[in-house]
C-alpha cells in the first residue's frame, strides 16, 4: 500500500478524482501508529467527500489540509488536535453550522480550530458531543482544581483579550472631513454592490511591509474573492484622492484610465492590448493559463458598460474588476489608505471580504510596531503575514489600534445605500479583533 511503498511521502495530491472517502489506511485507527508520520500537505478538493473521521487528528505531521468542494456537512472537532495545523480550506462544503461556515468563508484557520476545540455546534462525530455523563465527569474535575488555578481564569482571559488585534472606529459623524462616494444608477445592471473604508496609521515602511500588504491581497483575490469573480479589492493613497467620489458605469470607448504600470488608456483599447497579451503568454508557454490582469478579462464579456470609480476631478481611480489607476496606487511613504470592494453579486460578500482584508492590515499593522526596531525581511515571516490565522506574534501589542473611518455610500439623491463599518460588521472576525467605537 501507500504507506508501505512511500512512508517518508510529505505531499499528497487527490484533487478531482472523484473520491467518496479518504483512501484505506491514510487515516490511522486507534492504537495504530500512523502509518505516514511526514505527511505534511493532504490535498483532496472537488471531490464527493461526505464524511471526514475523528482519525484526522492522528496525522501528527500535517500542516496543511485542503479539503474544499466536496460533500462535507459536518467537521470533526478532532481536526483542532492535529498539532502542526497551520492551513485549512474547508470552502464550497455545504456545512450545517452557519457560524463555522462564516469563518470557512473569511478564511479564518485560528478562529476555525479554536471553534472546533471548544466543540462548536454541530462540529461532527467526535468528542465535541459529550453525553451527560462525560460533561459531569468534566464538571467534576472543573470543581476538584486548586482554588489558584480556578482563580486565574480572569487573568487568561485578559492576557487573550490583550493579545487581540485592535482597531478604533471613527463615526462619520465625528470626522469634520468624511469622504463620501456617490452611486450612479448605471451600475445596477453592471456591478451594482461596493462597500468603502478608510484605514488610518499604516506603516509599510518598515521592514518589506508593503510587498506583504499586496501580497496579502493577491492571495485574498484567490480565495474569499474566488478569483475576482466574488468580488475585487482596490486600494489607494487617500493623499492622492480627492472627493466626493463617483461610482458609475461607462462604455468602453469612453472610460479612460491610467492602469497599475501603463499610461492612460481608453478601457476598449486596454482590453484589447490585455487580450493580445494574453495570446502571446499562451503561445511562448504553449499552455492554457494565462497570468496577471489577462485572467480577468472574461469578466466583462458581454458588458456594454464597464464600472468604474471617478474621484472630483473627473479622474478614473479604479476600473473593477481589472485594475486601479497608477494616480493614486500605494507607496512606501503611504499611511492612510481608502478601500473598497465591488462585487456583481452580494452586499454581503463585499463586507465580507472588507472584514477579513482590515483583519490582515491590523495583523500587518500589528507586526510592523513590534519590529520597527529591527527591520524584518525574510521570506519565512512574510509567509507568516499571509497565513488565513493570527501571524502568532507572542508580544502583546502596543496600545495604537488601526484607526478606521467610516465611508458612507449613497444614492445620486444622498439616499443612504450602505455606512461601513457599522456596528454590525466586522463580526466575522470578531474572535480575533477588539473593535472600538
Amino acid at each position: 500500500g501507500l504507506a508501505r511503498n512511500a512512508p517518508a511521502l510529505q505531499e499528497l495530491l487527490l484533487g478531482g478524482n472523484g473520491l467518496r472517502s479518504l483512501p484505506g489506511g491514510l487515516l490511522p485507527a486507534a492504537g495504530r501508529a500512523p502509518p505516514l508520520p511526514l505527511l505534511a500537505t493532504l490535498e483532496a478538493a472537488g471531490n464527493e467527500l461526505e464524511e471526514l473521521g475523528p482519525e484526522i487528528a492522528r496525522l501528527a505531521g500535517l500542516k496543511t489540509l485542503d479539503i474544499s468542494n466536496n460533500k462535507l456537512s459536518e467537521i470533526p472537532v478532532e481536526l483542532a488536535d492535529c498539532p502542526k495545523l497551520k492551513d485549512v480550506n474547508l470552502n464550497g462544503n455545504a456545512l450545517k453550522d452557519k457560524r463555522l461556515e462564516k469563518m470557512v468563508k473569511s478564511c479564518q484557520t485560528k478562529s476555525i480550530l479554536e471553534y472546533l476545540r471548544v466543540g462548536g455546534r454541530g462540529g461532527g462525530k467526535g468528542k465535541g458531543k459529550q453525553d451527560g455523563t462525560e460533561r459531569e465527569e468534566a464538571r467534576r474535575k472543573k470543581r476538584e482544581k486548586p482554588k489558584k488555578k480556578a482563580n486565574s481564569g480572569s487573568e487568561d482571559d485578559e492576557a487573550e483579550e490583550a493579545q487581540k488585534l485592535m482597531v478604533k472606529v471613527l463615526h462619520i459623524s465625528e470626522n469634520p472631513t468624511p469622504l463620501i462616494v456617490k452611486a450612479s444608477p448605471a451600475v445596477k445592471e453592471v456591478r451594482p454592490y461596493i462597500v468603502c473604508c478608510v484605514v488610518k496609521g499604516m506603516d509599510f515602511q518598515t521592514g518589506n511591509a508593503l510587498k506583504r500588504f499586496l501580497s496579502v491581497q493577491t492571495k485574498l483575490h484567490e480565495d474569499i474573492c474566488d478569483k475576482r469573480t466574488a468580488a475585487t479589492i482596490a486600494t489607494h493613497d487617500l493623499q492622492l484622492i480627492k472627493g466626493p467620489l463617483l461610482y458609475d458605469a461607462r462604455p468602453p470607448d469612453e472610460l479612460k484610465i491610467a492602469p497599475l504600470g501603463r499610461k492612460e488608456i481608453k478601457a476598449k483599447d486596454l482590453l484589447r492590448q490585455l487580450q493580445l497579451e494574453a495570446d502571446e503568454q499562451r503561445k511562448q508557454k504553449k499552455r492554457q493559463n494565462i497570468s496577471g490582469l489577462h485572467k480577468y478579462l472574461q469578466l466583462l464579456d458581454g458588458k456594454e458598460h464597464f464600472p468604474c470609480l471617478i474621484d472630483a476631478e473627473g479622474t478614473v481611480i479604479s476600473f473593477p474588476p481589472i485594475t486601479n489607476s497608477e494616480k493614486t496606487k500605494l507607496g512606501k511613504t503611504t499611511s492612510n489608505i481608502f478601500l473598497e470592494v465591488t462585487s456583481a453579486t452580494s452586499l454581503q460578500i463585499c463586507k465580507d471580504v472588507m472584514d477579513t482584508l482590515l483583519l490582515k492590515m491590523a495583523e500587518l499593522h500589528k507586526f510592523t510596531a513590534e519590529n520597527k526596531d529591527g527591520e524584518v525581511n525574510s521570506d519565512q515571516e512574510s509567509k507568516e503575514i499571509l497565513q488565513c490565522e493570527n501571524s502568532g506574534v507572542k508580544k502583546v501589542p502596543k496600545n495604537s489600534p488601526l484607526v478606521l473611518e467610516q465611508v458612507r455610500v449613497a444614492d445620486m439623491d444622498g439616499n443612504l445605500k450602505v455606512l461601513y463599518p457599522s456596528k454590525t460588521d466586522l463580526s466575522t472576525v470578531s474572535s480575533l479583533l477588539t473593535v472600538i467605537h
